[in-house]
Order: structure tokens, then sequence, then C-alpha cells
């Protein structure tokens, strides 16, 4: 039976196993439909034409856990920005964990998303904003098709979160191979201030793919700031949607660092709905052995005077292989945009491989909008430079990648996350120096 049978005969075992009132029955049974349609993106569409899934589909992949997950703190502190306090929504095999989470419902809800499908109290929040952003591609329709478990993130209007939230899922390998689906709703109020970090981590070697949605909403003079870290093992495979829509005077920035996992694709959509939004995508990857990243990006400027920012780093080395496919959507009635997407990359190794493609679409006749891609490699008298000073040549050639990434690493805003990352960045080099990296 192959994986798309399997999920259309499993999907009706999980609609009986719910409540009939569901108050996303109709959504999850339309969803299906149209994945059934559509099944498995191929390298045969334009948008996956680098990216092929023919590996992870032959996998017998567990779809629900069938043994209980414990996981003790200890073994997994190093996940989690231990350095600060922070608010914890935490999965292990797709099981919500309440050892290792902290939640609150105070000023603002921090919670499961199970808990806000089921409790009426939230289903004004729910019939509002759920799947109102999301595509109806297959991936996302699927994930929409087995929604019943994530982070549920409400940030009333005027609330400031007073730390920030951590989102993670563990696959701790008790079975053979997994899918995990995890779907996460956020909502920023009017005027409200939050800050996000997402990560999604396997605990074993075992086969384990994750599809993964996320929702963002952004009302008037919202502020979000969303981190993605994924340094992941060489089994573990990720499929991210995040779909944001920002309303007038909204702030919204996502960066993402790509250290790992076998694949890991990820599609950011930005749309503006109102004007003098600003939208900020950052990212930096650095990729080694037969490691596989494709960055799909869309910033759809519906609205005049709005601003989006694009800074995409790449290092690659061995065999390994990153896409990035960035658009920029600017519709007739945005005028007075401005727009900016680079995307710079490095090879280390003449068996990398990285297939870029930056776009623009205007519409409109009164915009400032600009693009560009490099592909390189370390400059020969820069290293030469450095290594006359007596610096050695691993060392030189961290300080030219540090040095590359570090206009990204300047606009994280979390101070304790910085270090964090500058560290993995350290260890992916696979050097130690004389400063703070």
């Amino acid at each position: 039976m192959s994986l798309k049978d399997k999920l259309l005969s499993s999907f009706i075992a999980f609609e009986d196993y719910l409540e009939d009132d569901s108050p996303i029955h109709d959504v999850r049974n339309k969803a299906i439909k149209q994945f059934e349609e559509q099944g498995f993106p191929s390298k045969k569409e334009e948008a996956w034409k680098y990216t092929s899934l023919k590996s992870l589909l032959k996998e017998d992949y567990s779809l629900t856990p069938q043994k209980e997950s414990a996981v003790e703190f200890k073994d997994v502190k190093r996940y989690f920005l231990h350095e600060v306090d922070t608010y914890k929504v935490v999965f292990v095999d797709g099981v919500y964990s309440s050892f290792l989470s902290e939640t609150t419902h105070d000023k603002l809800d921090v919670c499961l998303l199970s808990a806000a499908l089921s409790k009426d109290k939230y289903k004004p929040v729910i019939e509002t904003y759920f799947n109102k952003v999301a595509k109806t591609d297959s991936l996302t329709s699927l994930n929409t098709a087995f929604a019943k478990e994530g982070a549920y993130i409400f940030v009333p209007k005027h609330v400031e979160s007073d730390k920030p939230i951590e989102i993670i899922n563990f696959s701790t390998g008790n079975e053979a191979a997994a899918l995990l689906q995890p779907r996460n709703l956020i909502v920023v109020g009017e005027n409200a201030h939050v800050q996000i970090i997402e990560r999604h981590q396997s605990l074993s070697e075992n086969p384990v793919l994750t599809n993964s949605v996320t929702e963002i909403f952004a009302e008037k003079r919202a502020h979000c700031d969303y981190y993605k870290i994924q340094n992941d093992q060489h089994t573990a495979s990720l499929i991210d949607h995040t779909y944001i829509n920002q309303e007038r005077d909204s702030i919204c920035k996502v960066h993402t660092f790509a250290f790992g996992g076998k694949l890991t694709r990820n599609n950011l959509n930005f749309y503006q709905n109102g004007e003098h939004c600003d939208s900020v995508l950052n990212g930096v990857t650095i990729l080694e052995d037969n490691q596989h990243v494709d960055h799909n990006t869309l910033v759809h400027h519906i609205s005049p005077n709005c601003e989006s920012h694009q800074d995409y780093k790449g290092i690659f080395d061995d065999k390994s292989t990153g896409v990035f496919n960035g658009k920029v959507l600017v519709e007739k009635e945005a005028q007075k945009i401005d727009a900016f997407q680079q995307n710079n990359n490095i090879l280390i190794s003449d068996k990398a491989t990285i297939n870029a493609k930056p776009q623009l679409e205007i519409f409109a006749d009164d915009v400032k909008c600009s693009h560009g891609c490099t592909i390189g490699q370390l400059d020969e008298e820069a290293m030469f430079y450095l290594r006359s000073r007596g610096i050695g040549q691993k060392e030189a050639r961290a300080l030219l990648m540090y040095a590359f990434a570090n206009n990204v690493l300047e606009s994280v805003k979390i101070p304790e996350l910085k270090k964090r990352v500058n560290k993995l960045i350290a260890k992916k080099i696979g050097v130690s120096v004389g400063f703070n990296l």
C-alpha cells in the first residue's frame, strides 16, 4: 500500500475517533479530498523542480504513536533555550507533554490546539482564523485533514508577552518510522508583541517525516518575531509551511536557521493586507554530507506603502544541495512598495549544489523593488590576508563564514538565542576560535 493510500484509509478511522461536532469537521473533509486529488508533489511541478520526495515516501510510517513515550528533561535540556525563562509547548511523538511544558492563560493564551478546538470559549477564534490563510496545496491540505494537535497562542490586543514562547516537537524513535503533522495557530492582537521559537528534534536515528503547518495572524500594529531552529538528525526530514497574514502597521520577522536534517523544505508565505506593513525574512543555511534544504518564499504585497526585506545566506559543503525559490508579488493597487530580496551562497566543495531562482512579479508602476543572487567560493585574497597574519586555515575560513552570515545574526532580538545560534554555527564549521562565535 502506498503512503497516499495508507493516509486516505487512516483518515476514515481518524474521523470516527474524533467528535462529529468538531468546529473544523467540514474543513477536514474538504482538505482530505483536496489531498486525494493532488497527491504528493513531484519534480514535475515548478515549485518542486529541485526537491524530490521519492525517497521519503518509500518508508512505512506509523501515523499515530503506538507506545507511550517518556522523555526526561535532563536528556533534552540542551534543545531548550534554558538560559532564559520561557513559556513552552512541548510534544513528544505528536503527544502533548505536560511534564516538559509551561503554558499559561494569564493575560495571554499559550496552550494546545486540541483544547482550543474542543472548548466553546475558543470557538470564535477558531471560526475566525483557523485555516483562513493556509493554502490548499497537497501537503498543507494533508496537514489540515489530520489537524488535531499543536500549539495555540493568542495574544490579546495591547498585551506584550513577558517572555519568549518555545514550540518544540520531539520524536523519540519508538516507532521504526514516524509521520508527524503538528498544526499551530498563532494570533497576535492589535498592538500586541510576541517572540516565538520553533524547533523539531529527533532523539534517535529512526526515520521521521514532519509535515508542519503554522498560521500566524498579526493584527493592526502587532509585532511578531518568529525563529526557526533546524538542526536535526541526518535521518529526519521536515516540510514546514508557515503562512502569515498581516494587517496595517504590523511588523513580522521570521528567521530560519537551517543547519541540518536529511531533507528540509521551508514554505514561507507573507500576505500584507494593510498599509505600512513590514515583513522581514532572514535565513542562514549551513549544510554538509548529502543534506538538502529548500527555501520557498512568497511575499504578496496587496496594499500600498509597505516594505519587505529578504536576506538568505547559504554555505554548502560536501555533496549538500541548497534551493532558494523566492518570489515577491506586487499587486496593481500596491503602489509605493519597497521590496528587497537577496540570496548569497558559498560553495565550499566542488560537489555541492545550489539552485537559486529569485523572482519579482510587479503590476504596480510606482515601486522600489530589487533582487539579487550570488554563488561563489570563499574570497582567496581575504584568505591570504588572514593566513599572512598567522591565522590558521580553518580559523580563517571560520572568520570569513561568520562575517558572511553576521548581518543576519545581528537582527536576532533574543540575546540568549543569538549566542546559541553562534555556537551552532561554530560547531557546524568545526573549529574553535578566540572570540565568541
